[in-house]
């Protein structure tokens, strides 16, 4: 079983962030679902990152840090998860904690700051092509986290919108949604049986 920090994309916690973690939940494994937005939620990508401006990066960062907190109160590991926007903050959370179990990301990357070293597992999952991640920043991406010293596995699913996963939005692709959270739940098992 792994204790997971599950974040929200730039939606805010719609009803797919609570499938999620109800399906990892039923896997047997622990999950906290911040609400990163005060119960905020949006239909529109747009709408969404425009709260995700009005509230800033440094707001949303501090705010998954007091979340992940509790959960690292007693010397406990946890694996870092998120979708899109959540994944971006997953990956901050993650890389600056030398004790991370795993960094499952969904939809998203975020930057690699200078020096970063880390020996955490990651899983990347995300559309191909994807709108907000092109292959050069990808590939960009990939490099600075192996030279980071993290273990990294990358799946792209061919045709899928950005945000798959999600059956209320567009993009949805329930093929590449299964395949998805089959790859996810063994990686967490075994991520789980590490620790």
């Amino acid at each position: 079983m792994a204790q997971i920090l599950l974040l929200h994309s730039a939606y805010g916690l719609r009803p797919a962030v609570h499938q999620a973690a109800d399906r990892l939940r039923a896997a047997g494994h622990q999950v906290t679902v911040p609400d990163l937005y005060d119960g905020r939620t949006f239909e529109d990508v747009e709408e969404g990152m425009a709260y995700k401006e009005e509230l800033g990066s440094e707001e949303l960062l501090r705010r998954a840090v007091a979340a992940a907190a509790p959960l690292l109160a007693d010397g406990g590991r946890l694996v870092y998860a998120g979708f899109s926007l959540g994944a971006s903050l997953a990956q901050n959370l993650a890389l600056a904690d030398e004790r991370a179990l795993a960094l499952l990301l969904l939809h998203g990357t975020s930057d690699i700051r200078e020096g970063a070293q880390t020996e955490v597992q990651v899983q990347l999952h995300l559309a191909d092509p994807d709108q907000f991640e092109s292959e050069d920043w990808q590939n960009a991406w990939y490099l600075g986290m192996r030279k980071a010293g993290a273990e990294v596995e990358v799946h792209r699913y061919r045709g899928a919108g950005h945000l798959y996963t999600d059956p209320e939005l567009p993009d949805y692709d329930a093929e590449a949604a299964e395949r998805t959270w089959a790859v996810a739940l063994d990686f967490l098992d075994e991520v789980a049986q590490e620790d």
